[in-house]
């Protein structure tokens, strides 16, 4: 018993302990993954955008919080009211589309070409797993804006009290289960660190791209252009597959209104997109430290996916940057420079 106690108090397999038991009950809650995640995203990214306007704006910060949130529920209720149809529409138009196009037979070598990289890959799985889940999101909406509202209620009363629940959880630091505590902050901070900003970085680069992609589609003459946008922008949050998946759909209804010429403008188009997010927005927003081998990316989509589903796919990353930073093949202090100004502390 006493040597049992002994390895407990060792700082590394102590670590090891409470990691696994940190596990164990985030998959005894796995019911509420969605709540979870969603609620850590909307803190973080909203957290990251109030301390950049307190900066620039002199506001009280509980005020601006306020505002903001208000801003963002009443964008949300607009769009649901006034465009949650349309887009719903859309999307089911979409999928009909492109699911007809692929059941019918073709003469075309490269069509032919295309449909066996789609079958023999898990691209497949990728894209059915994509359209379900916006499908399914869209049309269940009662389910997934609750979902919604308790994480945008959960993080604004984070961000209204970060003081003071800072002030709250030091208090721990003195408790019996104080060691239990540094180990959790340890993996908080990495957590926060890598993963947090990774998603920034990823919401930020999909932003970007769907922008750019909803142009270059308007000007190209492509039909349910809200339906293309939402499945850019979520595709887009999927690291570096993200692009190659986006393109099969857009191919093929390109193919639909135009023929191979509309093909290459696409081709064109999403070349340039992908070289502006590869040679300036990567470097930008990420430093050299989460450049992921495309291989080592696409095993961890592959695995993230058939374990997680939809989410696995958005989280993959983030969760193996967040993995290799704890294990220290990532750099110690500082993981990722996202562009913003330092706090002055």
């Amino acid at each position: 018993m006493n040597g049992v106690l002994d390895i407990f108090e060792k700082k590394g397999p102590r670590r090891i302990l409470i990691f696994a038991l940190i596990i164990l009950i985030l998959y005894s809650v796995r019911s509420m993954m969605n709540i979870i995640l969603l609620t850590f995203i909307f803190a973080f990214l909203l957290n990251r955008l109030v301390e950049f306007t307190v900066k620039r704006v002199r506001l009280n910060r509980k005020l601006l919080v306020i505002l903001m949130y208000t801003l963002i529920v009443g964008i949300l209720t607009i769009g649901i009211v006034k465009y949650l149809p349309l887009i719903t529409s859309e999307i089911s138009q979409l999928i009909i589309r492109i699911t007809t196009f692929y059941s019918q037979p073709h003469d075309s070598v490269l069509l032919k070409y295309l449909e066996s990289i789609i079958s023999s890959n898990q691209i497949a799985a990728y894209l059915e797993n994509g359209f379900s889940f916006l499908l399914k999101y869209f049309t269940d909406i009662s389910k997934t804006s609750i979902q919604v509202m308790l994480a945008l209620l959960l993080s604004l009363f984070f961000l209204l009290e970060k003081p003071r629940l800072i002030e709250f959880t030091n208090k721990f630091k003195d408790s019996k289960i104080a060691p239990f505590y540094y180990e959790i902050e340890f993996f908080g901070k990495k957590f926060a660190r890598t993963f947090g900003k990774v998603i920034e970085a990823q919401f930020i680069i999909a932003i970007v791209n769907t922008f750019l992609s909803v142009i270059v589609l308007i000007v190209l003459g492509f039909p349910q252009i809200i339906g293309l946008a939402i499945m850019i922008f979520f595709l887009g949050l999927i690291p570096v597959a993200g692009v190659i998946i986006s393109l099969i759909p857009l191919t093929l209804i390109a193919f639909t209104i135009g023929g191979f010429l509309k093909v290459v403008y696409v081709f064109i188009a999403v070349m340039i997109i992908h070289a502006i997010e590869a040679y300036i927005l990567n470097p930008k927003l990420m430093s050299s430290k989460t450049d992921l081998p495309v291989f080592y990316t696409f095993i961890v989509l592959i695995f993230s996916q058939n374990f997680f589903g939809v989410w696995g796919l958005i989280i993959g990353i983030p969760v193996f940057v967040f993995l290799l930073d704890v294990l220290d093949v990532t750099d110690k202090e500082q993981v990722i420079s996202v562009s913003a100004p330092k706090t002055k502390k």
